[in-house]
């Protein structure tokens, strides 16, 4: 893991793939409120970790520096989503030939899979969810839909994630749910957020 200063009062930590990430950002959230750490935000991503709004960003990295997450990040205990979802996605054959397995059996992969998000971005409440393994990663569409329905449940590379609301995407689509993802109103506006357990359950 390597720290770099970022403007005034930010640090960018960079990790060894997606699992570093998440043990860091466990880590850091842990110590920010046990008080050991006084930053902002703490926003996790592919492969980094910003560390934002921190007073003295030298002091915070010799700190940081000095810290090591207790291996990779366990998901006990962190708050879980249940997703209702139905799996009539127009891409699920797709998905299936490239898993080299049928319809049903994809479905009963996805159920049965502890999905967690990783990171949130793209757009306002989407998150990436990691739980599949690396060898059934899928390719994106060669052109993205123009418009892809609010609650889509979709698949892209090692992702799953659900679409917050109607927007262009390229990702599989796989299922739908009626669950609402992002408001605006609510505390906090995203449903999922980094290190919530998701599972995507049938009605």
């Amino acid at each position: 893991m390597r720290i770099r200063p970022v403007g005034a009062h930010a640090l960018l930590l960079d990790c060894d793939g997606p699992e570093q990430v998440e043990a860091w950002r466990a880590e850091l959230w842990r110590r920010r409120a046990a008080g050991e750490l006084s930053a902002v935000e703490i926003v996790p991503a592919a492969a980094t970790v910003l560390v934002d709004g921190v007073p003295d960003p030298a002091v915070a990295a010799a700190r940081i520096a000095g810290w090591a997450p207790e291996g990779v990040a366990t998901t006990t205990g962190a708050a879980e989503v249940s997703v209702p979802t139905v799996y009539d996605g127009a891409d699920l054959p797709a998905v299936a030939e490239h898993w080299g397995v049928d319809v049903p059996a994809v479905v009963e992969r996805l159920e049965r899979t502890e999905f967690r998000v990783a990171f949130c971005g793209f757009a306002p409440g989407f998150a990436y969810l990691t739980g599949l393994p690396a060898e059934l990663a899928v390719p994106r569409l060669p052109t993205p839909r123009t418009r892809v329905p609010a609650g889509s449940v979709a698949l892209a590379g090692p992702y799953a994630g659900i679409y917050p609301t109607a927007s262009p995407g390229g990702w599989l689509l796989v299922g739908r749910t009626d669950l609402v993802l992002f408001d605006v109103h609510a505390d906090p506006p995203a449903r999922l957020t980094p290190g919530t357990r998701v599972r995507l359950v049938r009605p």
